[in-house]
């Protein structure tokens, strides 16, 4: 295992900068163009022609080449926590490319919903499974489904951190789907490349992977700070990628009053680090960001 963990905490630590980058950029490229309606493409044509934003999807294909090479040589226990401190990596960059320091709250705050979040998956312990659906994906999928939708029905009727946060849940939520069922996708793979077209699952990732994305893009324009948004992400992702692996490709996690109560905790640690990089994002004045946001007169992308 030496080997193996030689290669695995590195890529994934590496890969983790580097979304990490992605998500500062993408963020502040976001500011820098008309603000656009939930869900409008017009948005990835807007920011495909700033340069930051190029660099930021440059920086994501790369991270996640490193994330791959991590979980093959690593286990999902290990690398997955590892993986999450690109929330702290985030907000270091943001300050870098705002030419300003990390503020001493949000830094706090990161590393809070990284500690709640990596005692969680410790806790749960996710383990076995395969890379096939072995049980009905009906009632999870309405259950994610709803959570979603929850997510941009709160996006829709609140304003302020209270619309992002709505976003980022949605987004998070896709996200989640999108890795479990990459993972179906990859085990289809090794039994012939024209396997994955004939199963619904690579259709399923090609639509929710690219809304997802889009809906991550809202979420950085439409708040005032990346830190809480990419909380909320960094957070439900994996999570939702859990109950995924459990609920549709058989994994197994801990159990006992004990781990429960374990996981009750580290899911309030984790909610204490989102509420406290909210108030923090509520507590920062508008002339402090005035050099990345967009001016409420100018033009809003329509359909």
């Amino acid at each position: 295992m030496g080997v193996e963990l030689l290669v695995a905490v590195p890529a994934a630590v590496a890969g983790a900068a580097l979304m990490g980058l992605a998500s500062a950029a993408q963020a502040k490229a976001a500011h820098q163009v008309p603000r656009s309606r939930t869900l409008n493409p017009g948005l990835l044509v807007a920011l495909g022609r700033r340069p930051l934003w190029l660099v930021g999807i440059v920086a994501t294909v790369g991270g996640l080449a490193l994330q791959v090479l991590a979980l093959g040589y690593g286990p999902l226990l290990l690398v997955q926590p590892l993986l999450v401190t690109a929330l702290p990596f985030a907000s270091v960059f943001a300050a870098w490319l705002g030419g300003r320091r990390p503020d001493p709250v949000v830094v706090l705050g990161t590393f809070v919903c990284v500690a709640g979040l990596s005692a969680f998956l410790a806790l749960a312990r996710p383990a076995g499974g395969s890379a096939e659906l072995v049980h009905d994906a009906g009632p999870l999928a309405l259950v994610l489904g709803l959570l979603a939708l929850t997510g941009l029905g709160l996006s829709w009727v609140l304003r302020g951190p209270g619309r992002v946060l709505g976003l980022a849940l949605a987004t998070g939520v896709l996200y989640g789907v999108t890795a479990g069922l990459l993972k179906v996708v990859a085990g289809q793979l090794r039994e012939g490349w024209s396997v994955p077209f004939t199963h619904w699952a690579l259709y399923v990732v090609c639509l929710v992977g690219p809304v997802g994305f889009l809906l991550s893009q809202n979420t950085f324009q439409q708040g005032r700070m990346i830190a809480p948004a990419l909380a909320v992400i960094t957070t439900s992702d994996p999570l939702v990628g859990v109950a995924v692996g459990i609920g549709w490709l058989g994994e197994s996690a801990a159990a006992g009053a004990g781990v429960l109560t374990g996981e009750i905790l580290a899911a309030a640690v984790i909610v204490a680090g989102i509420w406290l990089l909210s108030r923090r994002s509520q507590a920062v004045s508008p002339s402090s960001s005035a050099g990345s946001r967009v001016h409420p007169s100018q033009p809003v992308l329509s359909g």
